[in-house]
Parts: structure tokens; C-alpha cells; sequence
């Protein structure tokens, strides 16, 4: 059932967007108008050449045949079937969201269980100022303010990453400039996403901790270290696993916006560039890519809420 809505939220992102593109005054061969040494006459055979002259409906239907096939039409500026030019750069842009997921969760999770245990400590003190400052603080400010730290002291690298596809894979030379490049972006999408993890995670715990089952089992004697990873944490995970979801659509849209100011490679400079352009199907491709990263997100979200939830498991099995 799941899966069968996430095909049809797919199949209406993509006619909202080919529709409210296709519709937008202009295309990518506007300009050339402009230019006297090329005739009309030539500039309406290349629209004819590449469909731009069809009706919409039969536009679309020719697009989705492509996209079926894998090619998802082909990009005027670059000359080339789409679905080869997003390859990489999908590539790049999930490597890094995957990334920066782990390192928040991974932060988050602990951090929200030390605070939750010891509301009034040094720690959740600092903790509350520090989802203050970066809820407080926009990706772009941030982005910028980690791009001119890398500027003025070199920790991390900043563009000119490497993507060629001739370089041996297992390089050690490549992995180094890989992480190199990645910390900067890596960095800006964590500090951004941590507040609303940690707050949630931290919240979970606390509704957790004072659960009439924990009470008993401090009665009986069980340790505090056992109550609190063996009894309350997987009670705080339901909740989480449905944040999760919203986690990766969060960082998936912020990864845009770092991409382009921090340099990397990814979908967010080509869906810019292609915005610019007018390079159509370039940008369908490039937001029917966000949606299915959206929707495979929500998809492992479900799935985790499947695994520490058994209720929902009895109701699947009844």
C-alpha cells in the first residue's frame, strides 16, 4: 500500500512539474531570437527537433517513455539523455545526505539520552544553547560561515573535488580528497539538522523515563544503566523512527542550497544551472530525483517503525 502511494506521489510530482514548467513563458532556445545571424527559421526546427513544438499532452507522454527507458528526456545545454547526466551527480548528493544522517543521529542520540537523564547537568544546559543558536541560525549562514573557515585556515577543501570516473577506485589519494571535500558540506548539513533531532530524541527520553514501567523496574533493582538502554531507549524509539522520515526530507532540501554555496558536485548546482537555463528536462529529472530520495526515506521510516513498535507488528500480522 505504501509503495503504491509512493508511485503515485511520484506520478503527480512529475505532471505538476512538467506542466508548471512547460507552461512558463520561454524555453531554452528563447535567446537565440536574440541573436541576428541565426534565422527563424532554424530556431523552430530545433524546438521541432527536440518536441518543443508538440502539445503538452504529447510532450509528456513522450518524456515519460523516456523516463521509462532511464534516459527521462534529453538536456538541451549539455546534449545528452538526462538520466546519464544524473547519474553522478544523484550519486553525490545521496553519498552526502547519507553522511550527514548518520553523523546526526549518531550525535544526536547519545547527547539526547545524557541530557534527558540529567535534566539539570552542565550538559543540558549547553545543550539548550546550542539547539537555540542553531535553530536561530539559517543553512545559508551557516554554509557560509564554514565555507570562509575553510578558506582561512585550509582544514577542509573547498570545490575542484574530483569525480572522474577513470580514477582507481580503492586511490587512497581519492578517498582522502573525497573526505577532504565532504567535510566542509558534511559539517554545515549536521549542524542544521541536530537541533530538531537532539530536541525530539531528548523528549522521547525524558516521556520514556517517566513511564510507570520504569518506576517498577527501579523497585526491583535493575540498574540504571540497564533501565536506561534496555527498557526506556526502545520505548524513545518509536517516536524517533517517525522523525526520521522528515530528517532525511529536511537534509535532502538543505543539501540544495549547501551544494551550490559550498561547491559540491551534486544535484542542487546542476538543478540551478538548469533552472537558469530553462534546460526543462533537466529540472523535472532533478526534482522527481528529490522525490524519490523523499519517498525512500519515508519508506525506511515506516520500516523502522515496523521493527521497535510490536503493536503495529500484531496488527500486520492479525
Amino acid at each position: 500500500m505504501k509503495l503504491a502511494q509512493s508511485v503515485l506521489l511520484m506520478l503527480g510530482a512529475s505532471v505538476l512539474s512538467f506542466a508548471f514548467l512547460q507552461l512558463a513563458p520561454g524555453d531554452f532556445f528563447e535567446e537565440m531570437r536574440l541573436n541576428p545571424q541565426i534565422s527563424a527559421e532554424t530556431v523552430a526546427g530545433l524546438r521541432a527537433q527536440y518536441g518543443l513544438d508538440r502539445p503538452l499532452p504529447v510532450r509528456y507522454a513522450r518524456w515519460l517513455g523516456s523516463a521509462m527507458k532511464g534516459d527521462f528526456g534529453y538536456s538541451f545545454a549539455y546534449g545528452l539523455p538526462v538520466g546519464s547526466l544524473m547519474l553522478v551527480r544523484a550519486k553525490n548528493t545521496l553519498l552526502l545526505t547519507t553522511i550527514a544522517t548518520i553523523m546526526t543521529w549518531i550525535i544526536a542520540v547519545p547527547l539526547g539520552m545524557l541530557v534527558a537523564d540529567r535534566p539539570n547537568g552542565i550538559l543540558a544546559h549547553a545543550s539548550k544553547f546550542l539547539e537555540s543558536t542553531l535553530l536561530a541560525t539559517p543553512e545559508l549562514v551557516l554554509a557560509l560561515v564554514v565555507l570562509l573557515i575553510g578558506v582561512r585556515t585550509g582544514w577542509f577543501r573547498v570545490g575542484g573535488v574530483r569525480v572522474d570516473a577513470t580514477d582507481a577506485p580503492a586511490s587512497w589519494g581519492r578517498w582522502q580528497d573525497l573526505a577532504s571535500h565532504l567535510a566542509g558540506p558534511v559539517l554545515v548539513l549536521t549542524l542544521g539538522a541536530l537541533p530538531v533531532v537532539l530536541r525530539h530524541t531528548t523528549s522521547a527520553m525524558r516521556e520514556a523515563l517517566k513511564a510507570p514501567f520504569v518506576a517498577a523496574a527501579r523497585s526491583y533493582g535493575i540498574r540504571h544503566t540497564r533501565i536506561v538502554f534496555r527498557h526506556a531507549l526502545p520505548v524513545a524509539l518509536n517516536p524517533l523512527a517517525t522523525l526520521f522520515g522528515t530528517s532525511v526530507a529536511s537534509l535532502l532540501s538543505a543539501s540544495l542550497l549547501v551544494e551550490v554555496v559550498m561547491n559540491w558536485p551534486g544535484l542542487g548546482p546542476l538543478l540551478l544551472e538548469a533552472i537558469m537555463d530553462r534546460d526543462v528536462y533537466v529540472v523535472i529529472s532533478a526534482v522527481m530525483l528529490s522525490t524519490a530520495m523523499l519517498t525512500a526515506g519515508t519508506l525506511v521510516s515506516d520500516a523502522l517503525l515496523v521493527v521497535f513498535d510490536p503493536r503495529i507488528r500484531k496488527e500486520q500480522m492479525a
